[in-house]
């Protein structure tokens, strides 16, 4: 949408006239940084516990309450929040049942709750559309203690949960309003077969019929592999009409590069996957799994908060550019292969030789002989694909086992 049809959309439904998505330009990155120097810390206990969840849970619905979003879960039923929680979140939280007990006969429902997601809305501003919902998320659980030591989980995914409490921030103290609702959420039990976000798929809040677009981000703070990447990985464009197009629109930060994969190259990794499977249009964005992922090493002082915030930024305006879209994204089932998907393997693989060379000028070990040998003809051959400017389903496949393989055996 272009900036004049935002501030006549603007004029039309009462709000103050603005090109782009309100106040994203705002974003803060010393906010981004405290939010997630904060969840990681000790006072939440790396957020695995039940008892560090509920803690983490509320204090993320008290944000939601502050920054002006109402209350996402209100008048619904199993939203009854975290025990002892102030009756002024109730309305943010919904109820994750555990599984039943020996002799527990109750419905899942009725069972005590195992976790809770947290919901703020910012309400559409068109009653044409307002019903219509674009979610944003990400899952605030991580693995508590092991052993005795804090698993701080800042990139996995505190980084993810700071960019919603910074996006309900802008949002929610903005004069303007979307056309359509936007939802923040943050997910809990993520770590566990994803049960908050299966739960929310098969409970929502709103017919997920009525959700244009889901979005969640799931560690946006460091690099793959701790290669010297700028880049945020983008997946599942590929199963929503015109999304990539969306994102290749909006203004986004000079030095931010968007790499496109097929959500079919990692398969279910995080809070998407029941969204997907009901076939809601939906975007992961992620910056890859790194040395100290699932480790004590996870921390505050290793996350890239420029990229957290240009991250913030890209997804903010994705997310504000469909909520006020004449036409929203369809879901359609994988198409024709992409050599875009090519080039960000050639990509990383370009990134891994270099790497691999310094190391050696440097007198330390780089890769084995295999692994020099798998990264470098993978490279070569997904170069050759590049320069033809053609992909077929074959060479696709082959391109997702390389690229698994890589994953596996080399990052």
């Amino acid at each position: 949408m272009t900036g004049f049809a935002v501030c006549v959309l603007g004029l039309l439904v009462g709000a103050e006239p603005v090109g782009g998505a309100p106040g994203l330009w705002q974003v803060e990155t010393e906010r981004l940084r405290a939010s997630v120097e904060r969840l990681a810390s000790e006072e939440f206990g790396g957020r695995g516990s039940r008892a560090d969840r509920g803690q983490t849970a509320a204090y993320l619905a008290s944000r939601f309450r502050a920054e002006g979003l109402s209350p996402l879960f209100a008048g619904i039923e199993g939203a009854a929040g975290v025990p002892r929680a102030e009756e002024t979140i109730r309305d943010y939280l919904q109820n994750v049942p555990g599984p039943a007990q020996a002799g527990d006969e109750r419905p899942l429902a009725e069972r005590p709750a195992l976790g809770w997601n947290v919901g703020g809305l910012i309400p559409g501003g068109d009653p044409a559309v307002a019903d219509d919902l674009v979610i944003v998320s990400a899952h605030f659980d991580h693995l508590g203690r092991r052993g005795g030591e804090l698993y701080p989980g800042a990139d996995d995914n505190a980084s993810g949960v700071a960019m919603c409490l910074e996006l309900a921030r802008v949002w929610g103290r903005s004069k303007v309003r979307p056309r359509r609702s936007i939802a923040v959420v943050g997910f809990d039990l993520e770590e566990r077969m994803l049960w908050g976000s299966t739960w929310f798929a098969g409970h929502p809040p709103r017919p997920l019929s009525q959700v244009k677009l889901f979005i969640t981000a799931d560690m946006i703070g460091r690099a793959l592999g701790d290669l010297p990447l700028k880049d945020i990985f983008m997946l599942g464009a590929e199963h929503g009409k015109g999304l990539a197009e969306v994102v290749a629109g909006v203004p986004r930060d000079e030095g931010l590069k968007v790499s496109r994969l097929g959500v079919d190259f990692i398969g279910t990794r995080s809070d998407y996957g029941p969204f997907r499977d009901a076939e809601v249009p939906f975007l992961f964005f992620s910056s890859g799994e790194h040395p100290d992922y699932h480790s004590p090493r996870d921390t505050a002082d290793r996350i890239d908060f420029e990229k957290v915030t240009q991250v913030t930024r890209l997804v903010g305006e994705v997310a504000w550019t469909v909520a006020n879209a004449e036409t929203t994204p369809e879901w359609q089932g994988r198409g024709e292969p992409e050599v875009v998907e090519v080039e960000t393997l050639v990509h990383v693989c370009d990134q891994l030789i270099a790497r691999d060379e310094a190391e050696r000028r440097a007198g330390r070990s780089g890769f084995t002989a295999l692994q020099r040998l798998l990264v470098t003809n993978t490279r070569n051959q997904a170069r050759a694909i590049v320069e033809r400017g053609r992909l077929d389903a074959d060479e696709r496949g082959w391109l997702m086992r390389s690229a698994q393989l890589l994953l596996a055996t080399v990052l």
